[in-house]
């Protein structure tokens, strides 16, 4: 039994045979979610992971599906916080999925440096524009400007909480690789797998993942591309299998 609040639904998480909760007017995950959840190399048994930038915690949920792990998610907004939480709940899975409400520049301190396996976050995409421009919604501009949380916060944090070793990925726009790269080797994470998410042929890159390891040696890897969308506008089977287990 699940509490649903306001205009929240009820979704299902396709191959992975969990569910989430949702609400368009504060939250709904994207592919890009989707993508990073089974783009970074996890440990199957054991292991710790945290997941930045949370929201609803989709992503401790896809990754539940792929380790035993102990997964930590953390997000700022209270809202998006308690749906996680529910989700967890809902989908029993309490005893390895955990959700912190915070600001994630200060994780560090609370949970200990170097202390994690895997990391992972979804930040906000873009830069934090004028009044007049930015969403009206406080939910979703948080969740898509850089209001709470710059680009570098997520990575400086995401490399304090990395063990030596240890994988940090993340999903982003293409037009920040350099960005991403440069504040990268800043905070001693090397990237080490790159590979570029296209709408479907022809059409520019839209989407970018990359992994890194924290004091990793140079060796970068491109990966081979991957198109959501074929020529008659459905998903192509790479993308079915990932969302559908096909």
């Amino acid at each position: 039994m699940v509490i649903l609040k306001e205009d929240e639904r009820l979704d299902y998480l396709l191959a992975e045979k969990l569910r989430i909760i949702q609400s368009p007017s504060v939250f709904a995950f994207s592919l890009d979610a989707v993508l990073l959840a089974r783009f970074v190399y996890v440990p199957i048994q054991k292991g710790k992971l945290i997941d930045l930038c949370s929201g609803n915690g989709v992503i401790p949920l896809f990754l539940s599906a792929r380790t035993k792990g102990q997964i930590t998610g953390v997000e700022i907004q209270e809202r998006l916080y308690d749906m996680a939480v529910r989700s967890i709940e809902y989908n029993n899975l309490e005893d390895r999925l955990n959700m912190i409400h915070g600001d994630i520049k200060e994780m560090p301190k609370v949970l200990g440096y170097g202390k994690f396996d895997v990391v992972t976050c979804n930040p906000p995409y873009f830069l934090t524009p004028s009044k007049e421009e930015i969403n009206p919604n406080e939910h979703l501009a948080i969740a898509r400007h850089e209001i709470l949380c710059t680009l570098e916060d997520a990575i400086k944090a995401s490399s304090q909480l990395a063990r030596q070793g240890g994988k940090v990925a993340f999903v982003h726009r293409p037009g920040r690789l350099i960005d991403i790269i440069t504040l990268m080797r800043q905070h001693r994470l090397e990237p080490k797998r790159i590979q570029f998410v296209y709408p479907k042929q022809g059409k520019e890159a839209n989407i970018l993942l990359v992994e890194a390891i924290k004091d990793g040696s140079p060796d970068l890897k491109i990966l081979p591309p991957l198109f959501v969308y074929n020529e008659a506008d459905e998903y192509t089977p790479e993308i079915r299998g990932i969302l559908y287990g096909e």
